[in-house]
């Protein structure tokens, strides 16, 4: 699986920086709903990245307050963003509902797969 390998060759190499917003972005890209297999970038459940010297903040939401797939989805994000900075950095997600998800923040992509246009 791409998620698997991926988040390996992140785990194995060793990070003293902290990462751009791009990077975390193309990280996040790893993470899918996995009810609806998009990545949540694409899906647009991210609505925004903070990154300070010792702190990784996101704002995320999900396709309804009701999700099954919330917590898993969570716990995915907080795996890959941790290959990312060092040990000692926090990583804070914000569960936001305002403003609510609605199909018109998904990409052009996540459109196109879903057959959506």
């Amino acid at each position: 699986m791409h998620f698997l390998h991926t988040l390996m060759e992140r785990m194995m190499s060793i990070q003293s920086a902290m990462p751009t917003e791009e990077e975390v972005e193309a990280a996040l890209r790893d993470v899918s709903d996995p009810e609806i297999g998009i990545n949540i970038v694409d899906l647009g459940l991210v609505y925004g990245v903070e990154i300070s010297d010792n702190r990784l903040h996101v704002d995320l939401t999900m396709t309804t307050p009701a999700c099954p797939m919330g917590e898993m989805i969570l716990d995915d994000v907080r795996e890959v963003l941790a290959t990312l900075v060092p040990s000692d950095v926090e990583i804070d997600l914000n569960l936001v509902w305002d403003p609510p998800w609605s199909p018109d923040k998904m990409s052009e992509f996540a459109r196109e797969h879903l057959g959506w246009r």
